[in-house]
Protein backbone atom coordinates (compact mmCIF):
# COMPACT_ATOMS: atom_id res chain seq x y z
CA UNK A 1 0.00 0.00 0.00
CA UNK A 2 1.44 3.58 -0.51
CA UNK A 3 0.58 4.56 2.82
CA UNK A 4 2.89 1.44 3.88
CA UNK A 5 5.60 2.87 1.88
CA UNK A 6 5.22 6.31 2.92
CA UNK A 7 5.78 5.70 6.27
CA UNK A 8 8.70 3.12 5.69
CA UNK A 9 10.42 6.32 3.69
CA UNK A 10 10.03 8.01 7.01
CA UNK A 11 11.42 5.22 9.16
CA UNK A 12 14.68 5.43 7.18
CA UNK A 13 14.84 9.28 7.43
CA UNK A 14 14.15 9.19 11.04
CA UNK A 15 16.77 6.08 11.57
CA UNK A 16 19.47 8.05 9.74
CA UNK A 17 18.68 11.31 11.58
CA UNK A 18 19.32 9.18 14.83
CA UNK A 19 22.28 7.81 13.97
CA UNK A 20 23.86 11.35 13.40
CA UNK A 21 22.96 12.90 17.05
CA UNK A 22 26.48 13.30 18.88
CA UNK A 23 26.71 12.33 22.17
CA UNK A 24 25.15 13.76 24.99
CA UNK A 25 23.04 15.32 22.97
CA UNK A 26 19.60 15.03 21.21
CA UNK A 27 17.35 16.17 18.39
CA UNK A 28 15.66 18.59 20.76
CA UNK A 29 15.63 19.31 24.33
CA UNK A 30 13.95 17.03 27.21
CA UNK A 31 12.24 14.92 24.29
CA UNK A 32 12.31 11.29 23.11
CA UNK A 33 11.40 9.52 20.19
CA UNK A 34 10.78 5.68 19.02
CA UNK A 35 10.49 3.82 15.77
CA UNK A 36 9.48 0.77 16.11
CA UNK A 37 8.48 -2.62 14.09
CA UNK A 38 5.18 -3.53 15.18
CA UNK A 39 3.81 -7.42 15.90
CA UNK A 40 -0.62 -7.28 15.68
CA UNK A 41 -2.07 -9.93 16.69
CA UNK A 42 -6.00 -9.88 16.28
CA UNK A 43 -8.11 -10.85 19.34
CA UNK A 44 -11.75 -12.05 17.77
CA UNK A 45 -11.85 -9.30 15.00
CA UNK A 46 -12.99 -12.21 12.97
CA UNK A 47 -11.35 -10.57 9.61
CA UNK A 48 -7.70 -11.34 8.23
CA UNK A 49 -7.14 -12.16 12.03
CA UNK A 50 -3.94 -13.89 11.33
CA UNK A 51 -0.52 -12.48 13.24
CA UNK A 52 0.89 -10.35 11.13
CA UNK A 53 4.65 -8.26 11.29
CA UNK A 54 3.27 -5.80 8.64
CA UNK A 55 3.61 -2.88 11.14
CA UNK A 56 5.59 -0.38 12.28
CA UNK A 57 5.26 2.90 15.00
CA UNK A 58 6.58 6.16 15.22
CA UNK A 59 5.99 8.07 18.45
CA UNK A 60 7.45 11.39 20.21
CA UNK A 61 7.17 13.15 23.49
CA UNK A 62 8.38 16.34 25.61
CA UNK A 63 9.08 15.67 29.19
CA UNK A 64 6.61 17.93 31.12
CA UNK A 65 8.07 16.65 34.34
CA UNK A 66 11.11 14.26 34.69
CA UNK A 67 8.87 11.72 34.61
CA UNK A 68 6.13 12.39 32.44
CA UNK A 69 5.76 12.72 28.79
CA UNK A 70 3.27 14.13 26.26
CA UNK A 71 3.57 13.73 22.61
CA UNK A 72 2.04 12.22 19.47
CA UNK A 73 1.83 9.19 17.46
CA UNK A 74 1.50 7.57 14.31
CA UNK A 75 1.16 3.73 13.22
CA UNK A 76 0.13 1.25 11.00
CA UNK A 77 -0.61 -2.45 10.76
CA UNK A 78 -1.76 -4.61 7.92
CA UNK A 79 -2.84 -8.11 8.89
CA UNK A 80 -3.96 -10.83 6.05
CA UNK A 81 -5.49 -14.29 5.53
CA UNK A 82 -5.87 -16.68 2.76
CA UNK A 83 -9.13 -17.80 2.12
CA UNK A 84 -10.22 -21.39 0.62
CA UNK A 85 -12.65 -21.26 -2.44
CA UNK A 86 -16.07 -21.20 -1.10
CA UNK A 87 -19.71 -20.36 -2.21
CA UNK A 88 -21.17 -16.40 -0.66
CA UNK A 89 -24.73 -16.12 -0.60
CA UNK A 90 -25.19 -12.41 -1.45
CA UNK A 91 -28.64 -12.06 -1.95
CA UNK A 92 -31.60 -14.23 -2.98
CA UNK A 93 -30.75 -14.27 -6.32
CA UNK A 94 -26.98 -13.96 -6.63
CA UNK A 95 -23.72 -15.91 -5.41
CA UNK A 96 -19.99 -15.70 -5.50
CA UNK A 97 -18.01 -19.15 -5.63
CA UNK A 98 -14.24 -17.84 -5.28
CA UNK A 99 -10.64 -18.50 -3.01
CA UNK A 100 -10.25 -14.56 -1.77
CA UNK A 101 -7.33 -12.98 0.50
CA UNK A 102 -8.27 -10.67 2.98
CA UNK A 103 -6.52 -7.37 4.15
CA UNK A 104 -7.11 -5.35 6.93
CA UNK A 105 -5.01 -1.91 7.23
CA UNK A 106 -5.43 0.16 10.36
CA UNK A 107 -3.87 3.48 10.55
CA UNK A 108 -3.88 4.74 14.21
CA UNK A 109 -3.03 8.70 15.28
CA UNK A 110 -3.37 10.71 18.11
CA UNK A 111 -1.69 11.97 21.52
CA UNK A 112 0.34 9.57 23.61
CA UNK A 113 1.47 10.06 27.23
CA UNK A 114 3.91 8.20 29.83
CA UNK A 115 4.93 7.72 32.50
CA UNK A 116 8.34 6.72 33.06
CA UNK A 117 10.90 5.30 35.71
CA UNK A 118 14.57 5.36 36.38
CA UNK A 119 14.88 8.02 33.75
CA UNK A 120 18.94 8.39 34.54
CA UNK A 121 19.61 4.80 34.08
CA UNK A 122 20.78 2.69 31.30
CA UNK A 123 16.93 0.62 31.71
CA UNK A 124 14.17 2.90 31.45
CA UNK A 125 10.66 1.20 31.82
CA UNK A 126 7.34 2.83 31.52
CA UNK A 127 3.76 2.66 31.03
CA UNK A 128 1.85 4.57 28.37
CA UNK A 129 -1.59 5.23 26.80
CA UNK A 130 -2.25 6.31 23.06
CA UNK A 131 -5.64 8.43 22.17
CA UNK A 132 -6.94 9.16 18.89
CA UNK A 133 -8.75 8.55 15.92
CA UNK A 134 -7.98 5.07 14.06
CA UNK A 135 -8.45 4.81 9.69
CA UNK A 136 -8.94 1.00 8.74
CA UNK A 137 -9.88 -0.43 5.35
CA UNK A 138 -11.34 -3.91 5.05
CA UNK A 139 -10.33 -5.58 2.03
CA UNK A 140 -11.57 -8.94 0.28
CA UNK A 141 -9.61 -9.52 -3.10
CA UNK A 142 -10.07 -12.48 -5.43
CA UNK A 143 -9.93 -13.07 -8.77
CA UNK A 144 -8.88 -9.14 -10.23
CA UNK A 145 -11.58 -7.54 -8.35
CA UNK A 146 -10.89 -5.92 -5.01
CA UNK A 147 -13.98 -5.07 -2.80
CA UNK A 148 -13.15 -3.02 0.17
CA UNK A 149 -14.99 -0.81 3.26
CA UNK A 150 -12.92 2.23 4.92
CA UNK A 151 -13.97 3.85 8.04
CA UNK A 152 -12.82 6.07 11.07
CA UNK A 153 -13.19 5.46 14.66
CA UNK A 154 -12.15 6.19 17.93
CA UNK A 155 -8.73 4.66 19.28
CA UNK A 156 -7.38 3.75 22.60
CA UNK A 157 -4.06 1.88 23.49
CA UNK A 158 -2.43 1.43 26.77
CA UNK A 159 1.11 0.31 26.31
CA UNK A 160 4.10 -1.15 28.82
CA UNK A 161 7.57 -0.68 27.89
CA UNK A 162 11.20 -0.18 28.81
CA UNK A 163 14.17 1.76 26.49
CA UNK A 164 17.48 0.38 27.60
CA UNK A 165 20.57 2.93 26.72
CA UNK A 166 23.88 1.40 26.82
CA UNK A 167 25.82 4.37 26.92
CA UNK A 168 23.44 6.59 29.77
CA UNK A 169 25.43 9.84 28.60
CA UNK A 170 24.83 8.81 24.96
CA UNK A 171 20.74 9.30 23.83
CA UNK A 172 20.66 6.41 21.34
CA UNK A 173 18.93 3.12 22.63
CA UNK A 174 16.51 0.07 22.18
CA UNK A 175 12.74 -0.11 22.72
CA UNK A 176 10.85 -2.95 23.35
CA UNK A 177 7.01 -2.47 24.35
CA UNK A 178 3.86 -4.85 24.57
CA UNK A 179 0.46 -2.80 24.14
CA UNK A 180 -3.51 -3.65 23.50
CA UNK A 181 -5.60 -1.51 21.01
CA UNK A 182 -8.90 -1.08 20.66
CA UNK A 183 -10.88 0.53 18.06
CA UNK A 184 -14.30 1.66 17.09
CA UNK A 185 -14.67 1.10 13.34
CA UNK A 186 -17.14 -0.47 11.79
CA UNK A 187 -16.41 -2.09 8.22
CA UNK A 188 -19.05 -4.53 5.68
CA UNK A 189 -17.61 -6.67 3.02
CA UNK A 190 -19.21 -9.28 1.13
CA UNK A 191 -20.98 -10.99 3.74
CA UNK A 192 -17.76 -10.07 6.09
CA UNK A 193 -18.38 -7.94 8.77
CA UNK A 194 -16.50 -6.35 11.71
CA UNK A 195 -17.63 -3.98 14.49
CA UNK A 196 -14.83 -3.09 16.47
CA UNK A 197 -11.36 -3.88 16.63
CA UNK A 198 -9.07 -5.69 19.02
CA UNK A 199 -5.63 -6.22 18.85
CA UNK A 200 -2.47 -7.50 21.08
CA UNK A 201 1.08 -6.97 19.79
CA UNK A 202 4.83 -6.18 20.79
CA UNK A 203 7.05 -3.20 19.05
CA UNK A 204 10.52 -3.42 19.15
CA UNK A 205 12.54 -0.88 17.73
CA UNK A 206 15.42 2.37 18.86
CA UNK A 207 15.00 4.92 21.48
CA UNK A 208 16.53 8.38 21.16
Amino acid sequence: MKTSKYLRTLACGVLLLAAAIPARAQVFPNTYMNVDWQLGVPLDNGFADETSGWGMNFEGGYFVTPAMTVGAFISYQTNLESIPRQTLELGKSAALTTNQKHALFQLPFGVATRYNWLTENVFQPYVGLKLGACWTEMSSYYYVVKQYDDSWGFYLSPELGFSIFPRPDYRLGFHVAVYYSYATNHNDVLTYSVNRLNNFGVRVGISF
